[in-house]
């Protein structure tokens, strides 16, 4: 679960200390050549379109190779920003909140940014503990981190066991399936439901799950898609104060007496917009790999590398969240050797992070054990402790039981012909259709 919030910088420091020790240290990038200023697109690169949607990883070496690790792009609608695709830099940015604030009121470019920009329904301005600073941010974090603490490992776990059976029931007899519609986003959808005590009405999970996902698509329907979940987030806060229950959203509440109910609806669907869709591009990018990468084929029947290896891997190297908007500049400052003035947006592309070369200047060595990625972000509004645990619990539970329920899983399409969703933020299948032998329901 990923989201803008605070982290245990404690914890935090101490693993980004054991990592540091299995992680090669970057090497020092030379100053980048100068380059224009966001204004000038003629310089710079686009983070959208067919050519970015099928292959980001291809976009972010060529801005590197081009720009270098501080480059100006384009985003939807050539909206101009700096793109961090260094890994050293991106962790200077990630823990400079002096210099690199979270308040978008800062941004230099809304002049330029039309009121239907696909990117807006998680960019402007709202009451949500993201974009708070300070004090008010530390506080309002903390208390997601105390809510986050009560969630039972055992317990969760057993809880997406069930789901997974009950989901898998429906389509194992077919000998056929198409995961992302009937299996991926709906365990993690399950799980949300859970912990977060919302009713189990299908129909009500329907509007969130699909409007959390529609609201960081790159078109038209995002703005509408964040005002339904925002609609049915509403209902649920208003519920929970007045009868608070055993679950996420009512020990939030309790914990923050002080904020208005706007203030507590904004912060529920900030923590569910990091809890579902991350979880579920997360199963889903893991389960590509498995199918589609020698390497991993074994690990369905053979287990010959470990399900936890595969999703470490691709935190690593296919990251479910690719980018990050934002962080404005609170003062003219240089990161990468770019002169950054007071007001510029800057866009952390954590994927492109990962795949920094400095970080891996000879053979890559493996990802194996390695946890220094960025894939949860970090620093103050890095995944909340407790969060990247909560995910994994959900999304290693609902590969283990799939793999044992339908262990000889086959893609049904050539890899190539894979779809991806057109997404600035998140990297996700769009479709993952699968055979195999058809399996009898679970007794029960």
């Amino acid at each position: 679960m990923v989201t803008n919030l605070q982290d245990d910088q404690d914890a935090q420091d101490g693993q980004d200390a054991q990592d540091s020790q299995d992680t090669p240290a970057p090497q020092h990038a030379p100053d980048a050549p100068d380059a224009p200023p966001p204004g000038c697109p003629a310089h710079a690169a686009r983070l959208y379109g067919p050519d970015f949607r099928r292959r980001p990883d291809e976009t972010y070496q060529r801005i590197r190779r081009d720009g270098g690790q501080v480059a100006p792009v384009l985003l939807e609608g050539d909206i101009d920003a700096w793109f961090v695709l260094g890994y050293r830099e991106t962790r200077q940015v990630l823990s400079d909140t002096e210099t690199f604030g979270r308040d978008p009121r800062r941004w230099n470019g809304w002049d330029s940014v039309p009121p239907d920009w696909p990117l807006m329904p998680w960019v402007a301005y709202s009451p949500m503990m993201p974009f708070t600073e300070g004090e008010e941010h530390r506080r309002r974090a903390t208390a997601v981190s105390e809510a986050l603490a009560t969630v039972d490992p055992f317990v969760l776990r057993g809880h997406c066991e069930r789901f997974a059976d009950q989901l898998i029931d429906k389509f194992a007899p077919r000998g056929r399936a198409d995961l992302v519609y009937d299996y991926i986003y709906s365990v993690p959808t399950l799980a949300t439901a859970e912990l977060f005590g919302l009713p189990q009405d299908e129909a009500g999970l329907e509007t969130l799950a699909a409007g959390l996902t529609v609201s960081f698509l790159s078109d038209e329907e995002a703005i509408a898609g964040q005002q339904r979940v925002a609609g049915y987030v509403a209902e649920l806060v208003r519920a929970k104060r007045e009868d608070p229950g055993p679950d996420l959203t009512s020990r939030f509440i309790l914990n923050t007496p002080d904020l208005t109910e706007e203030q507590h609806t904004a912060d529920v669907m900030v923590l569910m917009a990091a809890a579902l869709p991350l979880t579920s591009y997360w199963i889903g990018n893991t389960l590509r790999l498995m199918l589609t990468d020698e390497r991993l084929a074994m690990t369905l029947s053979g287990n010959r590398r470990s399900i936890g290896e595969a999703m470490n891997e691709v935190l690593w190297a296919d990251s479910p969240l690719q980018n990050l908007i934002g962080r404005y500049a609170t003062r003219d400052t240089d990161l990468g050797g770019r002169r950054i003035h007071a007001g510029d947006l800057v866009v952390l592309g954590l994927a492109a992070a990962n795949a920094d070369p400095l970080l891996w200047p000879d053979t890559p060595v493996g990802h194996a054990g390695n946890h220094s990625h960025v894939a949860f972000s970090s620093g103050d509004y890095g995944c909340p402790a407790g969060g990247p645990e909560t995910a994994r619990i959900i999304a290693e539970t609902a590969i283990e039981v799939l793999l044992d329920r339908v262990p000889d899983l086959t893609l049904a399409v050539a890899p190539d012909e894979l779809k991806w969703v057109d997404s600035f933020w998140y990297r996700c299948l769009d479709s993952l259709p699968v055979t195999f032998s058809p399996t009898p329901v679970t007794a029960g």
